[in-house]
Protein backbone atom coordinates (compact mmCIF):
# COMPACT_ATOMS: atom_id res chain seq x y z
CA UNK A 1 0.00 0.00 0.00
CA UNK A 2 2.95 2.39 0.03
CA UNK A 3 6.32 3.62 -1.79
CA UNK A 4 9.64 4.72 0.30
CA UNK A 5 12.96 5.62 0.49
CA UNK A 6 15.49 5.29 2.61
CA UNK A 7 19.38 7.01 2.49
CA UNK A 8 22.21 8.12 3.47
CA UNK A 9 23.87 11.03 2.57
CA UNK A 10 27.60 10.34 1.48
CA UNK A 11 28.55 14.29 1.91
CA UNK A 12 27.02 14.81 5.57
CA UNK A 13 25.74 11.31 6.78
CA UNK A 14 22.49 12.34 7.25
CA UNK A 15 20.01 9.45 7.28
CA UNK A 16 16.50 9.37 6.28
CA UNK A 17 13.15 7.86 5.29
CA UNK A 18 10.05 9.10 2.99
CA UNK A 19 6.90 7.10 2.34
CA UNK A 20 3.55 7.79 0.53
CA UNK A 21 0.12 5.53 0.61
CA UNK A 22 -3.40 5.57 0.28
CA UNK A 23 -3.47 5.01 3.83
CA UNK A 24 -4.15 6.89 6.61
CA UNK A 25 -1.17 8.48 8.87
CA UNK A 26 0.96 6.01 7.32
CA UNK A 27 4.31 7.73 9.03
CA UNK A 28 3.46 6.18 12.47
CA UNK A 29 4.26 2.89 11.20
CA UNK A 30 6.43 2.90 8.25
CA UNK A 31 9.60 5.47 8.98
CA UNK A 32 12.34 4.72 11.07
CA UNK A 33 15.33 6.79 12.12
CA UNK A 34 17.63 6.83 15.05
CA UNK A 35 20.92 9.55 14.54
CA UNK A 36 24.01 7.71 13.43
CA UNK A 37 22.34 4.23 13.72
CA UNK A 38 20.08 4.00 10.45
CA UNK A 39 16.79 4.98 8.87
CA UNK A 40 13.97 1.66 8.19
CA UNK A 41 10.63 1.90 6.23
CA UNK A 42 8.64 -1.19 7.28
CA UNK A 43 5.57 -1.32 5.05
CA UNK A 44 2.76 -3.74 3.36
CA UNK A 45 1.58 -5.61 6.33
CA UNK A 46 3.67 -3.85 8.44
CA UNK A 47 5.40 -5.51 11.56
CA UNK A 48 6.97 -2.89 13.50
CA UNK A 49 9.89 -5.38 14.87
CA UNK A 50 11.40 -4.69 11.24
CA UNK A 51 12.12 -1.07 12.74
CA UNK A 52 12.31 -1.20 16.58
CA UNK A 53 14.34 -4.87 16.85
CA UNK A 54 15.92 -3.70 13.20
CA UNK A 55 17.34 -0.65 14.94
CA UNK A 56 18.37 -2.38 17.84
CA UNK A 57 20.22 -4.73 15.43
CA UNK A 58 22.01 -1.67 13.22
CA UNK A 59 22.88 -0.12 16.40
CA UNK A 60 24.60 -2.62 17.64
CA UNK A 61 26.47 -3.38 14.33
CA UNK A 62 25.13 -5.28 11.93
CA UNK A 63 24.74 -4.54 8.67
CA UNK A 64 21.56 -3.64 6.91
CA UNK A 65 21.43 -6.95 5.02
CA UNK A 66 22.23 -9.20 8.14
CA UNK A 67 19.97 -6.90 10.01
CA UNK A 68 16.77 -8.70 7.05
CA UNK A 69 18.06 -11.81 7.05
CA UNK A 70 17.52 -12.63 11.04
CA UNK A 71 13.76 -10.76 10.83
CA UNK A 72 13.02 -12.45 8.06
CA UNK A 73 13.97 -16.00 9.87
CA UNK A 74 12.25 -14.98 12.60
CA UNK A 75 9.09 -13.84 11.02
CA UNK A 76 6.48 -15.97 10.62
CA UNK A 77 4.62 -14.58 6.97
CA UNK A 78 8.10 -12.90 5.57
CA UNK A 79 6.35 -13.23 2.77
CA UNK A 80 3.50 -10.22 3.16
CA UNK A 81 6.65 -7.66 4.06
CA UNK A 82 8.40 -4.88 2.27
CA UNK A 83 11.37 -3.25 4.21
CA UNK A 84 13.84 -1.23 3.38
CA UNK A 85 16.98 -0.24 5.45
CA UNK A 86 20.08 1.70 5.42
CA UNK A 87 22.96 1.48 8.01
CA UNK A 88 25.29 4.42 9.22
CA UNK A 89 27.85 3.20 6.71
CA UNK A 90 25.28 3.61 4.03
CA UNK A 91 24.66 -0.10 3.65
CA UNK A 92 21.16 -0.36 2.16
CA UNK A 93 19.33 -3.33 1.87
CA UNK A 94 15.48 -3.58 0.94
CA UNK A 95 13.17 -6.98 0.99
CA UNK A 96 9.87 -7.30 -0.78
CA UNK A 97 8.12 -10.62 0.23
CA UNK A 98 6.62 -12.76 -2.66
CA UNK A 99 3.04 -12.16 -1.54
CA UNK A 100 3.25 -8.33 -1.73
CA UNK A 101 0.54 -7.08 -4.30
CA UNK A 102 1.48 -6.19 -7.93
CA UNK A 103 3.08 -4.05 -8.80
CA UNK A 104 5.46 -4.86 -6.26
CA UNK A 105 9.33 -4.23 -5.77
CA UNK A 106 12.47 -3.36 -4.84
CA UNK A 107 15.64 -1.46 -5.75
CA UNK A 108 19.07 -0.60 -4.43
CA UNK A 109 21.56 1.85 -5.99
CA UNK A 110 24.45 2.10 -2.95
CA UNK A 111 23.43 4.10 0.01
CA UNK A 112 19.92 3.94 -1.28
CA UNK A 113 16.89 1.56 -1.45
CA UNK A 114 13.68 1.65 -2.39
CA UNK A 115 10.13 -0.15 -2.51
CA UNK A 116 6.73 0.09 -3.10
CA UNK A 117 3.40 -2.34 -3.99
CA UNK A 118 0.25 -1.48 -5.07
CA UNK A 119 2.42 0.50 -7.72
CA UNK A 120 0.76 2.01 -11.07
CA UNK A 121 3.22 0.01 -13.01
CA UNK A 122 7.63 -0.80 -13.22
CA UNK A 123 8.47 2.70 -13.86
CA UNK A 124 7.89 4.08 -10.12
CA UNK A 125 10.95 2.93 -8.64
CA UNK A 126 13.72 3.82 -10.78
CA UNK A 127 12.10 7.23 -11.56
CA UNK A 128 12.50 7.86 -8.00
CA UNK A 129 16.47 6.36 -8.13
CA UNK A 130 17.12 8.65 -10.78
CA UNK A 131 15.42 11.46 -8.72
CA UNK A 132 17.46 11.16 -5.99
CA UNK A 133 20.62 11.05 -8.24
CA UNK A 134 19.83 14.25 -10.17
CA UNK A 135 18.55 16.06 -7.15
CA UNK A 136 21.17 18.91 -5.89
CA UNK A 137 20.39 20.15 -2.13
CA UNK A 138 20.16 18.14 1.04
CA UNK A 139 19.06 15.08 2.00
CA UNK A 140 15.65 16.13 3.19
CA UNK A 141 15.51 17.91 -0.55
CA UNK A 142 16.35 14.99 -2.17
CA UNK A 143 13.91 12.44 -0.86
CA UNK A 144 11.42 14.92 -1.42
CA UNK A 145 12.25 14.81 -5.53
CA UNK A 146 12.49 11.17 -4.93
CA UNK A 147 8.99 11.27 -3.62
CA UNK A 148 7.68 13.79 -6.24
CA UNK A 149 9.18 11.81 -8.95
CA UNK A 150 7.67 8.62 -7.55
CA UNK A 151 3.47 10.64 -7.72
CA UNK A 152 4.76 11.69 -11.62
CA UNK A 153 4.96 8.21 -12.80
CA UNK A 154 2.42 7.07 -11.15
CA UNK A 155 2.48 6.14 -7.50
CA UNK A 156 0.27 4.05 -5.91
CA UNK A 157 -2.82 2.51 -8.44
CA UNK A 158 -5.67 3.57 -5.91
CA UNK A 159 -4.29 7.48 -5.27
CA UNK A 160 -3.13 8.92 -2.59
CA UNK A 161 -3.64 10.02 1.28
CA UNK A 162 -0.75 10.10 3.64
CA UNK A 163 3.23 10.74 3.54
CA UNK A 164 5.81 11.28 6.03
CA UNK A 165 9.45 12.31 5.59
CA UNK A 166 12.18 12.17 8.48
CA UNK A 167 15.44 12.89 8.67
CA UNK A 168 18.02 12.95 11.36
CA UNK A 169 22.09 13.44 12.04
CA UNK A 170 24.68 10.94 10.82
CA UNK A 171 26.18 10.91 14.27
CA UNK A 172 25.37 8.95 17.16
CA UNK A 173 24.68 10.73 19.89
CA UNK A 174 22.73 11.04 23.76
CA UNK A 175 20.25 13.24 23.42
CA UNK A 176 18.49 11.96 19.69
CA UNK A 177 15.35 14.27 19.73
CA UNK A 178 17.38 16.91 19.31
CA UNK A 179 18.91 16.02 16.30
CA UNK A 180 15.67 15.22 13.68
CA UNK A 181 16.23 18.12 11.26
CA UNK A 182 13.13 17.21 9.91
CA UNK A 183 10.19 15.86 10.78
CA UNK A 184 7.07 15.64 8.56
CA UNK A 185 3.97 13.78 8.41
CA UNK A 186 0.73 14.47 6.21
CA UNK A 187 -2.01 12.16 7.85
CA UNK A 188 -5.13 12.96 5.59
CA UNK A 189 -5.15 15.03 2.30
CA UNK A 190 -5.58 14.75 -1.37
CA UNK A 191 -2.34 15.41 -2.56
CA UNK A 192 -0.21 14.45 0.21
CA UNK A 193 2.74 14.81 -1.66
CA UNK A 194 2.43 18.39 -2.67
CA UNK A 195 1.30 19.05 0.87
CA UNK A 196 4.62 17.44 2.18
CA UNK A 197 6.80 19.76 -0.07
CA UNK A 198 4.83 22.85 1.67
CA UNK A 199 5.46 21.31 4.81
CA UNK A 200 9.10 21.23 4.10
CA UNK A 201 9.16 24.94 2.79
CA UNK A 202 7.86 25.48 6.56
CA UNK A 203 9.81 23.74 8.50
CA UNK A 204 12.70 25.81 7.00
CA UNK A 205 11.20 28.96 7.18
CA UNK A 206 10.67 27.99 10.88
CA UNK A 207 14.11 27.46 11.08
CA UNK A 208 15.36 30.60 10.32
CA UNK A 209 13.08 32.02 13.06
CA UNK A 210 13.67 29.57 15.86
CA UNK A 211 17.91 29.88 15.29
CA UNK A 212 17.57 33.41 15.40
CA UNK A 213 15.45 33.94 18.70
CA UNK A 214 18.18 31.71 19.89
CA UNK A 215 21.21 33.18 18.95
CA UNK A 216 23.40 34.21 21.83
CA UNK A 217 23.45 38.00 21.51
CA UNK A 218 20.54 38.60 19.08
CA UNK A 219 17.61 37.21 20.94
CA UNK A 220 18.95 35.84 24.12
CA UNK A 221 20.16 38.30 27.24
CA UNK A 222 21.56 41.59 26.48
CA UNK A 223 21.71 42.29 22.77
CA UNK A 224 25.07 41.87 21.62
CA UNK A 225 25.83 40.92 17.85
CA UNK A 226 28.30 37.91 18.26
CA UNK A 227 29.78 38.56 14.65
CA UNK A 228 29.96 41.18 12.21
CA UNK A 229 26.84 41.07 10.20
CA UNK A 230 25.46 38.54 12.17
CA UNK A 231 22.20 40.89 12.76
CA UNK A 232 21.59 41.34 9.02
CA UNK A 233 22.36 38.21 8.02
CA UNK A 234 19.17 37.26 10.63
CA UNK A 235 17.10 40.15 9.48
CA UNK A 236 17.46 38.69 5.37
CA UNK A 237 16.63 35.32 7.07
CA UNK A 238 13.68 36.32 8.86
CA UNK A 239 12.54 38.00 5.75
CA UNK A 240 12.99 35.19 3.84
CA UNK A 241 10.60 33.45 6.01
CA UNK A 242 8.55 35.98 6.01
CA UNK A 243 7.90 35.47 2.27
CA UNK A 244 7.47 31.65 2.60
CA UNK A 245 4.81 32.00 6.01
CA UNK A 246 2.56 34.50 4.00
CA UNK A 247 -0.19 35.00 6.18
CA UNK A 248 1.74 33.76 9.61
CA UNK A 249 3.21 36.92 10.60
CA UNK A 250 5.71 35.32 13.40
CA UNK A 251 8.72 35.81 11.26
CA UNK A 252 7.83 39.71 10.62
CA UNK A 253 7.13 39.49 14.81
CA UNK A 254 10.45 38.57 15.37
CA UNK A 255 12.13 40.76 12.90
CA UNK A 256 10.46 43.22 14.70
CA UNK A 257 11.98 42.48 18.35
CA UNK A 258 15.45 42.04 16.93
CA UNK A 259 15.62 45.50 14.74
CA UNK A 260 14.21 46.90 18.36
CA UNK A 261 16.70 45.26 20.36
CA UNK A 262 19.53 46.22 18.38
CA UNK A 263 18.52 49.75 18.57
CA UNK A 264 16.83 50.78 15.20
CA UNK A 265 13.08 51.69 16.57
CA UNK A 266 11.85 53.29 14.12
CA UNK A 267 11.89 50.23 11.40
CA UNK A 268 10.94 48.23 14.23
CA UNK A 269 7.57 49.85 14.93
CA UNK A 270 7.12 49.15 11.18
CA UNK A 271 7.58 45.87 11.18
CA UNK A 272 5.91 45.11 14.45
CA UNK A 273 2.75 46.97 13.25
CA UNK A 274 2.51 44.96 10.58
CA UNK A 275 2.36 42.07 12.72
CA UNK A 276 0.21 43.36 14.73
CA UNK A 277 -2.44 43.94 12.15
CA UNK A 278 -2.21 40.46 10.88
CA UNK A 279 -2.60 39.29 14.98
CA UNK A 280 -3.79 41.98 17.46
CA UNK A 281 -3.29 39.83 19.99
CA UNK A 282 0.58 40.33 19.50
CA UNK A 283 0.47 43.68 21.10
CA UNK A 284 -0.04 42.21 24.63
CA UNK A 285 2.53 39.89 23.67
CA UNK A 286 5.25 42.38 23.10
CA UNK A 287 4.26 43.73 27.05
CA UNK A 288 4.85 40.37 28.18
CA UNK A 289 8.32 40.54 26.23
CA UNK A 290 9.31 43.26 28.38
CA UNK A 291 8.29 41.99 31.30
CA UNK A 292 10.68 38.47 30.74
CA UNK A 293 13.51 41.13 29.71
CA UNK A 294 13.95 40.49 25.92
CA UNK A 295 12.92 44.26 25.16
CA UNK A 296 13.91 47.58 27.11
CA UNK A 297 9.97 48.37 28.78
CA UNK A 298 11.13 52.32 28.14
CA UNK A 299 10.90 51.58 24.25
CA UNK A 300 7.72 49.52 24.73
CA UNK A 301 5.72 53.35 23.74
CA UNK A 302 7.97 54.26 20.66
CA UNK A 303 7.02 50.78 19.37
CA UNK A 304 3.57 50.99 19.50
Amino acid sequence: MTYSIVARDEATGQLGVACESHFFAPGAGVTWARPGVGAIATQAFIDGRYGGDGMDMLAAGATAAEVLDRLRVDDPHPEVRQVGMVGRSGDAATWTGGACIARAGSLVDGPVAVQGNMLTDGTVLPAMIEAYRRSDGDLAERLMAAMEAAEAAGGDIRGSQGAALLVVDGARVSDPWNHKPVDLRVEDHPDPIAELRRLLGYRRAFDAVSGTMFAPGLMVGAYAEPHPGDRDRALAALEDAAQVMEGNPEARFWRGVLLARSGDLTAARDQLADAVRSNPRLREFLDRLADAGFLDPHDLEKLR
